[in-house]
Parts: structure tokens; sequence; C-alpha cells
């Protein structure tokens, strides 16, 4: 697996959550990618569900291939209210 880089605001969410660099290496190498964002800048993102020892994460990252770097913007445990069961599907919004 490439190495894995944080950007700040994930360390302080991983904190603030209970979530360690442990459980997201899990969540990323059991994972797979629910969402794929290519228009985002400066480097495409996607967006991991994987499971680590504390349950389901759902991990942002983009790659920086040249450098055989995954770098994490944001670490969460899927919030039932927002996901459907799959924790893969948002739910729909309603008016």
């Amino acid at each position: 697996m490439a190495s894995i880089r944080y950007r700040v605001h994930a360390l302080i969410q991983m904190e603030e959550r209970d979530i360690s660099p442990a459980d997201v290496r899990m969540a990323l190498e059991s994972g797979e990618d629910i969402e794929d964002r290519p228009a985002d800048q400066p480097y495409p993102s996607r967006l991991v569900l994987g499971l680590s020892s504390t349950g389901a994460l759902h991990v942002a990252v983009y790659d920086i291939i040249e450098a055989d770097e995954v770098w994490v913007t944001t670490v969460y445990r899927p919030d039932p209210a927002l996901w459907e069961p799959d924790m893969k599907t948002r739910k729909a919004r309603r008016s």
C-alpha cells in the first residue's frame, strides 16, 4: 500500500473521534471506493468505506500517484441518519 499521510484537519478529527492511524490503515486496506470526485483540485479525490477494529469508517483521500502517497483529508463513522444501511449510499435529502 502507498504511504499514508494526513492533513492536519484529519488528525484533529481522528483525535476528537477516537480513531487511530491503525484504524485508518485497516479501513483503507479493507475498503472500497464508494464515491469518486475526479474534478476535485489540486488532485482528484475519493471516499472509501472500510472496516476497522472499531467498525465502519468513511475515509476521504486523494492520491499522489507519482509520490506513491495517499493523503487522508477526513475520517468519520458513517451516520445512519445520513447513509443507507449499506453505508455506501447517501440518503435522499428531504425537503
